[in-house]
């Protein structure tokens, strides 16, 4: 007879190991590199406007939003091939896509172009996030998911400082045109990279039940300490208690009824502050009189401060669960509304601000990302994040349109930024109840503590 062994067991009884530092500083460059690309067409704006002479350049707010849009078509379509064929494939594929209509941009000459041609490279984006957020999340030990998961995605803070690097060394000697063939050429060299060096995903491995010879090669990798049988079954926590169909109306069962909905509130409001700081800072700063290469480090500094947010975050949301992230939605809305008015006033203290508002903004994201993995029972995980971020796109497409929108009505820089502030006020008081009924329906654990609350759950069964 078979030994059946619980792969999700062998995992979790190792601790973290040098295959998981590895994997995610692999994964990290990938996301780093979704954080340059988005974070590129704000610094190109300005340098566009004046060549092309748009006077107006609330124009360009649908091309900001042209790549979000994109990541809504290309989350499902492929977070399909991740299920079907592999996070591997799909994490290379996202990147070619990607890359090449990045790299493409340079031949735009019109708002319709450019805006084709972010739509398709968003295409490859959205794929590129919840295949990365799977592969990291499957091979992460139980009590540091969260971390590994935000650790990660902290590189897409580090991408998006980086425009700010090519538009003061670059771009003045070959125009905006460098912004998009560093974004473009370099997720095409990586997507060959990872062809050869991205493991596969544990989890998929498993479920395929068609690929042995691959899944015990990877495991005398994890797991040299154990020797497993050619004829081993393997499988992923309880399967035999697990739901064998997806309903939405999971997502509100057992407890969630409300906490779905809060959770999806915070993504909205959230990613609507963060996409409309990310895409009009550079623009909102130069007419405050900034220099463009003040604004360039600004921008950069708000990137770094969210990264340094998101690795203070990691381990007290592992173990507090959401009220670090309702904390730093509070401390966000007054430094938010503060940009403006710093921002012709003091270059030291513009930088400052800049940097707190990354750490808060950009850590709230980093924080979400990991609570939409961690939140829902094993047997959702899944479609419960990914339904998460779907839903949180609505305010990233609409930040930037919103603020065209805005900039069109000749409204103040401060009063800009003032209004950014009010949907970080939203999400602080949605965050507070949600923290206090994730307490109160899971007894206070934190979010790395889920699965075992569902083991010791099943056990009782």
């Amino acid at each position: 007879m078979s030994e059946s062994v619980d792969a999700s067991r062998l995992l979790d009884e190792r601790g973290l190991s040098a295959f998981n530092l590895k994997l995610a500083a692999v994964c990290f460059f990938i996301v780093l590199l979704d954080g340059y690309d988005i974070t590129a067409m704000a610094f190109a704006v300005p340098m566009l406007a004046k060549q092309w002479s748009i006077i107006d350049a609330s124009a360009f707010g649908p091309v900001l939003g042209a790549s979000l849009i994109g990541m809504l078509l290309g989350a499902p379509t492929l977070g399909f091939v991740g299920d079907r064929f592999g996070r591997k494939i799909a994490i290379v594929l996202s990147c070619l896509i990607f890359g090449g209509f990045t790299w493409v941009t340079v031949e735009a000459s019109s708002l319709n172009a450019l805006f084709a041609f972010r739509l398709l490279a968003g295409v490859g984006i959205g794929g590129l996030l919840p295949n990365v957020i799977a592969l990291t999340g499957e091979f992460a030990p139980r009590q540091y998911r969260a971390t590994m998961i935000i650790v990660m995605f902290s590189g897409a803070a580090f991408g998006g400082a980086i425009p700010g690097v090519v538009s003061n060394l670059l771009v003045p000697t070959f125009g905006w045109q460098a912004l998009f063939h560093v974004g473009g050429a370099t997720p095409v060299v990586v997507a060959l990279l990872c062809y050869f060096l991205l493991p596969e995903s544990l989890k998929f491995l498993v479920l395929k039940g068609n690929r042995q010879e691959e899944l015990l090669k990877l495991l005398a990798v994890l797991r040299p300490d154990r020797q497993f049988a050619p004829e081993t079954s393997f499988f992923i926590g309880d399967e035999r208690k697990q739901r064998s169909s997806f309903s939405p109306k999971y997502l509100f069962a057992d407890g969630l009824a409300v906490i779905t909905p809060l959770l999806w509130l915070l993504y909205v409001v959230s990613l609507m502050a963060y996409f409309f700081l990310l895409s009009w800072t550079p623009y909102l700063l130069t007419s405050a009189d900034v220099p463009i290469q003040k604004a360039a480090i600004a921008t950069m500094l708000f990137q770094f401060g969210g990264a340094v947010g998101g690795w203070v975050l990691a381990r007290p949301i592992d173990k507090m669960g959401l009220t670090p992230i309702a904390i730093l939605f509070v401390i966000a809305v007054p430094v938010t509304a503060l940009i403006g008015y710093v921002g012709s006033m003091s270059e030291p203290l513009l930088m400052l601000i800049e940097f707190i508002a990354g750490f808060c903004v950009l850590g709230i994201q980093l924080g979400l990302n990991a609570t939409a993995a961690m939140i829902y029972p094993t047997s959702i995980r899944a479609n419960g994040s990914g339904w998460a971020l779907g839903i949180g796109r609505v305010g990233s497409i609409v930040g930037p349109i919103l603020g065209g929108a805005l900039i069109q009505m000749k409204l103040s820089v401060t009063a800009l930024y003032m209004l950014a502030a009010i949907p970080l006020a939203i999400g602080a008081v949605a965050c507070i109840i949600l923290a206090r009924l994730y307490v109160k329906h899971f007894q206070g654990a934190g979010l790395g503590q889920r699965d075992e609350i569902d083991r010791l759950a099943a056990a009782r069964d």
